[in-house]
């Protein structure tokens, strides 16, 4: 029984780890049992299951080519076209000793092996006679780890370079990656450490990109080579794909863990999870030592193996510990659960350099989980108690339901003891607090505030009124608004502030909210509502519009009065952020302004839904100016009767069409 099951297991890995889609596609996690592989000179599958192209062997190459040719040209009437085509794989390289060589290229060849080929600075796909000619039909990315200045015109002993038939690079650039669009990190590719290489071409654009990073990271967004190269003239019909490496008068070891590779399209992730460990000692003879010598340094290093093996152990331990959690059965009944080893591992142990912010119900972290690459935020909130665990668990579960275009996605979550974790799509942009008030010497457009406005209203209406349950979010402001990559705004923690009341005293009331956003009424009866959202969301209005916050120790009178002083005076536009200077659209500003002093009336029953404020920022009903009713003892209602107006191709608005919302 225990022989069949063991059996069944490796049947499944050796079936997971080579996974041949067609010949124009492939994938390898991993190298275990490949069969449609082609392996030449020192290239060898380890018992790992990672696939080495050299040993610690001076002089030798390896050459590795999937089986059968792929379709790489398209043949049209007069002409012919390279199609696109993508490939990803991780690779790790080892040196004997302080220093190594060669490197190794991903190639695309007319042939497995061209004729006349060498080791040493030709990697195993050129040689002396045949470098350069355009008969070759290769194209390859080398990643050199030798400088070869005089011979083919390196630029330094760690690059990544793109060749035409030739090993003299067409460019060729040091090894670095992006950790955000501008800012470089170096990356020692010898360093014995694996690293993930991307490599796309666009047959239409005739656009080649070359990325590289840490295993440990995503796929930066911009890559490290990016040039127009028509492959068109070096493509035939059908071309292999593969590696080739070499050794020289030093020597590394070459290894690939994982590959995947598409013609005509986008080739597959590797599944990270599933990609064999790489060996971490080079294979091939070593330098020969005295016998005497060996003996004595095989004894203390035994010692120190001995130590070191209990150190490691107790360690290992202790770490188990720290990291074990107890899954209750319910638990399992929830879905996007995380484990919390992977969550801790994603933040570094939770370290304060991964921490993003602090919030009312948590501190929050950046966290890059291993098994995908994805960055994510996390969010650890303590909920002080065990009761109420499971209902604050099933709300989680359901708020995972909630999809919006402007409303943070959550993407999970994990338990452990009182504290839960939640995990949060990544915004790269940060806060719109930040943005407005951390010192930034280019101040925000309007355009893209009010675009920001609109985005939020639309989030706080889909909860309100549009999702299967009314969702108060009870905690609208700035610091929750954040940014993705493209400058898209999203409301982050939606539900949280409803949640986090599981398991206190039902005998009192916890009033939740920033001062500043909270409504009258809020901070009377501790009751939420979608008005006190409405209220929030006025006094954010007013924020993005002055520049200010609601309210400042420095400043008096408080923001929503100082403006309401100003529209009275007739001075509205005065209250401006100063640093848009007249680079706004004065009614649309007007329109701001007096709606944010709508959404802030004292009395809860006369502010619009946000169903209203979204029409009023479309501009489907306009507010109409009138000085002295705003914030007067005039009664409000009349106010909303017999002063707001749709545009004059709509008619006059009536006193029940006013009364939307929940």
């Amino acid at each position: 029984m225990v022989f069949a099951c063991v059996s069944l297991l490796y049947l499944l890995l050796v079936a997971s780890s080579a996974k041949s889609l067609t010949t124009d596609e492939f994938t390898f996690n991993g190298f275990r049992n490949v069969t449609n592989l082609s392996l030449d000179g020192s290239a060898l599958v380890t018992l790992e299951g990672v696939l080495q192209l050299t040993n610690s062997t001076r002089r030798v190459m390896g050459h590795a080519f999937f089986s059968s040719p792929v379709l790489m040209l398209k043949k049209l009437d007069n002409t012919s076209r390279a199609l696109s085509f993508s490939t990803a794989f991780v690779f790790d390289i080892v040196p004997d000793g302080n220093a190594g060589g060669q490197g190794f290229v991903f190639a695309v060849s007319r042939a497995k092996i061209l004729p006349g080929v060498k080791p040493g600075p030709f990697l195993g796909i050129l040689g002396p006679q045949n470098n350069g000619n355009f008969s070759n039909h290769v194209f390859a990315v080398e990643f050199d780890t030798v400088q070869e200045a005089t011979m083919f015109l390196d630029i330094d002993d760690n690059h990544v370079g793109v060749d035409i038939n030739s090993l003299i690079s067409n460019i060729s650039r040091s090894a670095v990656y992006y950790a955000d669009d501008s800012k470089k990190v170096d990356l020692k590719m010898e360093s014995g450490e694996p690293i993930q290489a991307w490599i796309d071409y666009n047959g239409t654009t005739t656009v080649l990109n070359v990325t590289i990073a840490p295993l440990s990271l995503p796929k930066p967004r911009r890559p490290l080579i990016s040039k127009v190269i028509d492959l068109s003239p070096i493509f035939e019909e059908y071309m292999y794909v593969g590696f080739s490496s070499a050794t020289g008068k030093a020597a590394s070891s070459h290894f690939i863990s994982g590959w995947s590779f598409k013609s005509n399209g986008i080739a597959q992730p590797l599944d990270l999870s599933q990609l064999p460990n790489f060996p971490r000692a080079p294979r091939g003879p070593s330098t020969s030592k005295t016998v005497g010598v060996k003996i004595g340094v095989a004894s203390s290093v035994g010692t120190f193996v001995l130590i070191t093996m209990v150190i490691f152990a107790s360690w290992y331990i202790w770490e188990q510990a720290k990291l074990a959690e107890t899954i209750e059965d319910w638990e399992l009944d929830h879905p996007h659960r995380f484990a919390y080893k992977d969550l801790y591992k994603a933040t570094k142990g939770f370290k304060d350099t991964e921490l993003l912010g602090v919030g009312g119900f948590g501190h929050v972290y950046k966290g890059v989980l291993r098994r995908t690459g994805q960055v994510v935020a996390i969010k650890r909130v303590s909920n002080g108690s065990r009761q109420g665990m499971k209902e604050f668990v099933t709300e989680v579960a359901s708020l995972g339901k909630v999809r919006h275009r402007h409303l943070v996605e959550l993407k999970g979550w994990c338990k452990r003891n009182h504290d839960l974790l939640l995990v949060y799509e990544f915004m790269p942009n940060g806060s719109l607090d930040k943005l407005l008030f951390d010192g930034n010497t280019n101040a925000l457009p309007w355009e893209q505030r009010f675009k920001i406005l609109k985005a939020i209203a639309s989030g706080v209406l889909y909860l309100h009124e549009e999702w299967e349950q009314v969702i108060v979010h009870r905690d609208i402001k700035a610091g929750n608004i954040l940014l993705d990559s493209d400058m898209n705004a999203k409301l982050s923690d939606f539900g949280l502030a409803q949640l986090h009341e599981r398991g206190t005293n039902p005998h009192t009331t916890r009033v939740v909210g920033t001062l500043g956003y909270m409504s009258p009424e809020l901070s009377q009866t501790g009751r939420a509502t979608t008005s006190s959202d409405v209220f929030a969301f006025g006094a954010l209005l007013l924020e993005v519009a002055c520049g200010r916050r609601p309210i400042e120790p420095s400043e008096e009178p408080n923001l929503v009065n100082w403006v309401n002083e100003c529209r009275m005076k007739g001075e509205l536009l005065r209250v401006v952020d100063p640093r848009l200077g007249k680079c706004y659209a004065e009614e649309q500003m007007e329109m701001v302004l007096k709606l944010g002093l709508v959404c802030c009336q004292s009395i809860p029953e006369v502010r619009p839904s946000m169903r209203q404020v979204m029409q009023y920022l479309n501009g489907d009903y306009f507010l109409a100016e009138d000085k002295a009713l705003l914030f007067s003892e005039v009664d409000t209602m009349d106010f909303f009767a017999s002063r707001m107006s749709y545009p004059s191709s709509y008619g006059t608005m009536t006193t029940g069409s006013l009364k939307g919302g929940r």
